[in-house]
């Protein structure tokens, strides 16, 4: 498989007040096209930090991020907007829905920035929420859904551009355990059937099952990584 994400000698700090916190100290980390990948370890190793820096959602100060071939830590601000909107689809653990727009409008949200057509958005819009298992919920808001629902429509969402890459930090964290289970088979399949590469932040071992890969960070180093047997 080839290298889809490149993270070479990264740095990431922040101030708080007149005090430097480094939050991640020249990691290196490559993922492969197709993988599904776990970050995991405690709270405040870095794990989101990572993600956003890969997705695109912050900058490192030192290093470099390859992502399908782009150097994203030298894009301008608009340059990483428009790479993320086609590039990137992002679940994270509190779904982030607008309340007042049915399952359908926030599924279309994304596309609303390309050039399609009504009709094509509409088609794709469509297509999205069938696979999540969700034609039916179509006209739905999210105060109509279940948890669990709420979070297919999130994943519908990052799905229907088609990006090469999703993110998704602590996506079962806010559901029970049985519907935790039901969004990581989708997860697993989305990975398996439609090769999409998937990096997922998360704390639960059981959770972390469902990759094939786990990446385990401490004080912003990378401790250890090893392969998973699919649950």
């Amino acid at each position: 498989m080839t290298t889809l994400v490149s993270v070479r000698n990264v740095t990431k700090r922040y101030f708080r007040g007149n005090q430097k916190v480094e939050v991640l100290h020249g990691l290196n980390l490559d993922v492969k096209a197709g993988e599904f990948l776990a970050l995991m370890g405690p709270s405040g190793s870095g794990k989101t930090t990572l993600l956003n820096l890969i997705g695109g959602l912050d900058r490192p100060n030192e290093g470099e991020i390859v992502v399908a071939g782009e150097h994203i830590d030298k894009f301008s601000n608009a340059q990483l907007t428009r790479w993320r909107a086609r590039s990137v689809g992002f679940v994270f653990q509190f779904y982030h829905l607008m309340p007042m727009l049915t399952a359908e409008s926030n599924v279309e949200l994304p596309l609303l920035r390309t050039n399609l057509s009504r009709a094509r958005r509409s088609q794709h819009v469509r297509a999205a929420l069938q696979l999540v298992g969700l034609s039916d919920r179509t006209s739905h808001k999210p105060s109509e859904l279940s948890g669990g629902q709420q979070q297919r429509v999130a994943i519908a969402r990052a799905i229907v551009v088609d990006p090469e890459l999703l993110v998704c930090d602590e996506p079962t964290g806010d559901l029970d355990r049985a519907t935790a289970e039901e969004i990581l088979d989708l997860m697993r399949t989305l990975n398996q059937q439609y090769n999409k590469t998937i990096i997922m932040v998360t704390h639960d071992p059981k959770t972390a099952e469902y990759a094939s890969r786990h990446v385990h960070l401490d004080k912003g180093q990378l401790m250890s990584a090893q392969s998973a047997a699919v649950a």
